[in-house]
């Protein structure tokens, strides 16, 4: 399956995210883009880099229309090169089976998957997970909380990605156009 990655980049209330696309679908999405995060996907697949918009201007597209609150789910396929087959069987049921602004326990996507894990491990594959955003870990929840969440700056990130898909209440202040470091007082 050798190939190339074409990298992009997308604008977003969170920061500029990189996403990363092989010639079967989305391979990763990145809180950030850098050199070294372009330099970090690259490693991770192994595959070296094409400059080809074309493939990835769809990707970026779903995300940037995600973000503006007009896209309810992605339709862009993915490339599951970076994941273990329990990863991927998780992973894949999450992204089948939780639309937007719905969420479940980590517990519940252990049973709904058939992975006969810990929801402890669950929750490891989630923090694992290289496409985030297009497969919603984020709304995977502790049965007590929001749980973890290690995209971007942690919990408030994820805090922010449920509000705006209306899972959970926003606050006053709330503002879908501005991030989460508006909503905590920064910029």
């Amino acid at each position: 399956m050798p190939g190339t990655l074409a990298l992009g980049a997308v604008d977003t209330p969170l920061g500029r995210m990189l996403v990363g696309v092989t010639e079967t679908g989305v391979a990763s999405v990145g809180f950030r883009d850098s050199p070294a995060a372009r330099r970090r996907a690259a490693a991770a697949t192994g595959l070296p880099l094409a400059a080809d918009p074309g493939r990835t201007e769809p990707a970026c597209a779903e995300l940037a229309s995600y973000f503006a609150g007009e896209l309810t789910r992605f339709t862009v396929p993915v490339d599951w090169r970076l994941v273990s087959p329990l990863r991927r069987r998780v992973l894949a049921t999450l992204h089948a089976t939780v639309p937007y602004g719905r969420v479940l326990t980590y517990g519940e996507l252990g049973e709904r998957s058939g992975a006969e894990v810990p929801a402890r491990a669950i929750g490891q594959i989630m923090g694992s997970n290289p496409i985030p955003i297009v497969v919603p870990c984020h709304r995977v929840v502790a049965g007590n909380g929001l749980g973890g969440y290690s995209g971007g700056s942690g919990i408030e990130i994820k805090r922010w990605l449920l509000t705006l898909e209306g899972a959970l209440p926003a606050t006053l202040d709330w503002d879908p156009r501005r991030g989460p470091a508006h909503a905590l007082g920064g910029a």
